[in-house]
């Protein structure tokens, strides 16, 4: 096989690993009902099962960042999956509340070594025209990780089968890895001078390069699920149900074939102005008429310009793996904060004003994302 090929392979498998880590969630969020009849005590507290995972990855996003840069991605990728295949593997004997939430915590660990460590191979393995639809088709494990689950993987099991789902994400996860210590190449040695966790992340936060993809993505990641979640609610019923499956698939499509294309002539930073711009005039737009499901798919798929942009805009700014391992460690942290605050803070809006106050909110929290981005530009140019 050529080196081509052999590539194309590699970062195909690391997309399904990417699957497997966004399945982290899913496996949790899509049967969530029959997680809670399993623990009929836990109350709302059950909730934390789902949460707890980004809770891990808004912590340490950079710690792991800078892990990787000095250990090197194929053990520390190799290491997460097999922590991952652990903890489902435990979780299938369905153990006690406060165990099961312990396990979670691990289990996010296991996720942020996977998110941090992946797409940093796949921008070192990837040539410079593969590059940029390389990290979009990356990004979209989690959307469709999420559609396969509900569509595929739930249906194949009993609904009070949670033991068995469990068990089979733990195998797909030992899979992985093994395949993985087989096909990556070995870690190359790095010069990577050692950081303390309070200098990794000061360097994170003052360096505009390594700033920029997280400061969108947090943005981003602040809409993204919870509007997912509750655009629905907006939609005529007839309605509802369609656009709730092609909204993610819309954006999905979007990263994956619109972003490269963008990215051939113009930077991929491009992208993320558009995909905010261009998504706070049409919320603007929904304040002014009764949401539609047309206009809400065409949103996500707007939106999805800054999903593949903010991962391609990585190693277009970084060029180094170190800075960006610690990059997408950034990432992975502002996404996860992102993921916890979104939700609650779009509820809390939409208790004061309704659904006009939502769609505000949205616009405003995009227009400091274009404005946030244009100041790191001028940081990075100064």
């Amino acid at each position: 096989m050529s080196a081509g090929p052999a590539r194309i392979l590699t970062i195909l498998l690391l997309w399904l690993v990417g699957l497997g880590a966004a399945a982290q969630f899913a496996k949790i969020a899509v049967p969530f009902a029959t997680v809670r009849a399993f623990y009929p005590d836990a109350g709302d507290a059950v909730g934390w099962l789902l949460s707890i995972v980004s809770l891990s990855g808004a912590i340490l996003g950079i710690v792991f960042g800078n892990l990787v840069a000095r250990a090197g991605e194929k053990r520390i990728i190799i290491a997460g999956l097999i922590l991952g295949a652990l903890m489902s593997l435990w979780q299938a004997s369905i153990p006690s509340f406060g165990w099961m939430l312990f396990s979670r915590f691990l289990e996010g660990l296991s996720h942020l070594t996977i998110v941090v460590a992946a797409p940093t191979l796949i921008t070192q393995l990837a040539g410079d025209r593969l590059r940029p639809f390389a990290l979009s088709f990356w990004s979209t494990f989690f959307g469709v990780a999420f559609a396969i689950f509900a569509w595929i993987v739930i249906p194949l099991f009993p609904s009070d089968d949670l033991g068995g789902l469990l068990s089979a994400h733990g195998i797909y996860m030992a899979i992985a890895a093994g395949l993985l210590l087989f096909i990556l190449p070995k870690d190359e040695p790095k010069e990577v001078q050692a950081t303390n966790v309070i200098a990794s992340h000061l360097r994170a936060y003052s360096t505009p390069i390594i700033a920029a993809p997280a400061v969108g993505w947090l943005f981003y990641t602040l809409t993204f699920v919870s509007l997912i979640a509750l655009i629905p609610e907006s939609l005529p019923v007839g309605e509802a149900a369609w656009a709730s499956g092609l909204m993610p698939l819309m954006s999905i499509a979007t990263s994956l074939f619109l972003v490269p294309l963008i990215a051939t002539r113009y930077s991929s930073l491009h992208a993320i102005y558009a995909g905010f711009a261009i998504g706070a005039v049409l919320i603007l737009f929904a304040i002014n008429i009764d949401l539609r499901a047309i206009v809400a798919v065409i949103f996500f798929g707007v939106i999805g310009l800054v999903q593949g942009g903010s991962f391609a805009s990585v190693p277009e700014l970084n060029k180094t793996a170190e800075d960006q391992a610690l990059a997408y460690g950034f990432m992975a942290q502002m996404g996860n904060v992102g993921n916890l605050l979104g939700t609650p803070i779009l509820l809390w809006v939409i208790s004061l004003g309704g659904d006009s106050a939502k769609y505000g909110a949205i616009t405003l929290l995009y227009i400091m994302a274009i404005a946030a981005n244009m100041a790191l530009a001028r940081a990075r140019k100064a």
